[in-house]
């Protein structure tokens, strides 16, 4: 009899715990909602993985925004013109510094001691030259490297703060109350003393 009890109030309690959500669904008026509603449900299981909600309410914003969606333009743009110019001077400064790294690798297989360290001192000498010749190019590769990542930083600064009004309209639209959890509560509070009682 007491299992039979326990049966039928575990299933109502759960029956109402169904009960309780709401019934109407927020209308969407903001990014935030648009972002979570044009996820598809593969794209879902994606955000849940590491997706980013700052991005997806930032791309709902770009969607309706012309100025933003030409700075986004800029953005991409200057991205994939920093790798075209630096991979045409890092491909022919790597290919010096393969060379030298390979000409010191095959000389290491003379054994003629006086001609291993003669081939050795022109290796060296031509790699200095080349390096003393090109430090300004290093340099300017160095800093086009730190302008790219600050570009990037920035850009991420800029979408925090455009995103940053649209949670906070998400947060108010969304007002969370105490009423639902403390009826909850008092149905497993409820629950709870029945099974005390049980024996």
């Amino acid at each position: 009899m007491k299992k039979i009890l326990f049966a039928a109030t575990l299933a109502l309690s759960l029956l109402s715990c169904k009960e309780n959500k709401p019934q109407n669904e927020p209308v969407i008026e903001n990014a935030v909602d648009n972002a979570e509603s044009s996820i598809s449900s593969i794209a879902k299981s994606d955000y849940s993985r590491g997706g980013n909600l700052v991005q997806s309410i930032y791309g709902e914003l770009l969607k309706n925004d012309k100025a933003l969606q030409n700075l986004d333009k800029k953005i991409v743009d200057i991205n994939n013109e920093t790798h075209t110019v630096l991979n045409e001077y890092n491909s022919v400064l790597d290919k010096s510094e393969n060379y030298y790294h390979d000409a010191k690798n095959l000389s290491g297989s003379i054994t003629d001691s006086i001609a291993k360290i003669e081939i050795e001192k022109e290796i060296q000498n031509s790699a200095e030259k080349y390096n003393l010749k090109n430090q300004t190019i290093k340099d300017l590769i160095k800093k086009t490297k730190a302008n790219q990542s600050t570009i990037y930083e920035q850009y991420i600064i800029f979408k925090i703060r455009k995103t940053l009004p649209e949670i906070e309209k998400y947060q108010k639209a969304h007002p969370l109350k105490t009423d639902s959890l403390d009826q909850f509560i008092n149905k497993q509070n409820k629950l709870l003393e029945e099974l005390k009682k049980l024996k």
